[in-house]
């Protein structure tokens, strides 16, 4: 097996945390407990997505709010939290407030654009401001601007009993350097690098300047790192769905290839007017991923991944697929377990 340019650094998973709409209890008690294990098994970071008015996490900050309490090493990240949903500087306050219950380990990846299905949803979101809302860019320059302390008010001082800052409270200094970007675009790439954030690149990007996704994701990787001060030592992270299968049962085996089988068609042609193209998910043994890893272009420039977990299998399922990427995945592509 040939080796990769340099060994993998950092391994993380991400989940989106599906639930039962008459139990959602359990669904979130399965995916803090699913953190807890990643922490066991030495990954350095677990990321949560979104799901809005869906049955899978909707607010990951709270839920890796109770995680950084039942963890004490793993990173805790955000992939992604659309900032079209979310107002900068209260988002700003809650993810300093989480970053200082974890001592400095939220890694919070955003992204831009209007909300799904905003048509329906506008009127309950924003109510009054519908029309005029601004979801590009510069809402997360806000939360940018909010995070690394910059003033949100220009009044600070004492008024009778009561202290007030000028910048948001609290206040973590170190937080600023770990907000990541989630594009699928070289305009997205770029502006990630000009603004100093870390980038997330997924197995979902934009069929722009060509219709091969590793080619695609490859110019992304390049984009940010031409246009970001750290230049090729600015962090990237990648996130495929990779399925290893070395101690799967054969039932399980066989739910994993179908999984995969109903998912490959979207993978061959750009899809929509957007024109999205995905990644196909790995499924074989932790040889065969690694094998297909080290053959993609992208993958040959980075040294973090955060590998997403299938939706809809089962906890047992996260259980065996987590325990063979940090036992068998993670040591085949030269990644080393956090003690």
């Amino acid at each position: 097996m040939p080796l990769p340019s340099r060994p993998l650094r950092k391994l993380g998973f991400l989940t989106i945390g599906l639930f039962d709409g008459n139990d959602p209890g359990r669904g979130h008690e399965s995916t803090l407990e699913i953190i807890e294990l990643g922490e066991r098994l030495g990954f350095d970071s677990a990321w949560l997505r979104h799901r809005h008015l869906q049955y899978g996490i909707s607010s990951p900050v709270a839920v890796l709010a109770a995680a950084s309490q039942r963890t004490r090493r793993i990173e805790l990240g955000t992939a992604v939290t659309p900032v079209g949903w979310e107002n900068p500087l209260r988002l700003a306050e809650d993810l300093a407030t989480v970053d200082v219950l974890s001592g400095g380990r939220l890694n919070p990846g955003v992204s831009v654009g209007p909300p799904m299905h905003y048509e329906q949803v506008k009127h309950a979101l924003h109510p009054d401001t519908a029309e005029s809302e601004d979801f590009g860019y510069a809402r997360v320059e806000r939360l940018l601007d909010f995070v690394r302390g910059k003033p949100a008010t220009d009044f600070s001082g004492v008024e009778g009993f009561e202290v007030f800052s000028d910048r948001v409270q609290p206040h973590s200094p170190g937080l600023g350097s770990r907000m990541w970007y989630g594009g699928g675009s070289l305009r997205s790439a770029r502006w990630a690098g000009e603004h100093g954030m870390n980038f997330l690149t997924s197995s979902v990007v934009k069929a722009e300047e060509s219709e091969d996704f590793a080619e695609v994701q490859l110019s992304h990787v390049r984009a940010f790192r031409s246009a970001h001060p750290d230049g090729d030592r600015a962090r990237v992270s990648q996130g495929l769905v990779v399925i290893p299968t070395d101690s799967a049962t054969p039932a399980q085996r066989a739910t994993y290839e179908e999984y995969a089988r109903k998912r490959l068609p979207r993978t061959t042609t750009p899809q929509g007017p957007a024109r999205m193209m995905f990644a196909p998910d790995l499924v074989g043994t932790s040889e065969q991923i690694a094998e297909q890893l080290y053959a993609q272009a992208a993958f040959q420039e980075i040294d973090e991944v955060a590998f997403a977990l299938p939706f809809t299998l089962a906890h047992e399922d996260y259980v065996q697929i987590l325990t063979d990427i940090a036992t068998k995945l993670g040591p085949a592509l030269g990644w080393r377990p956090a003690a």
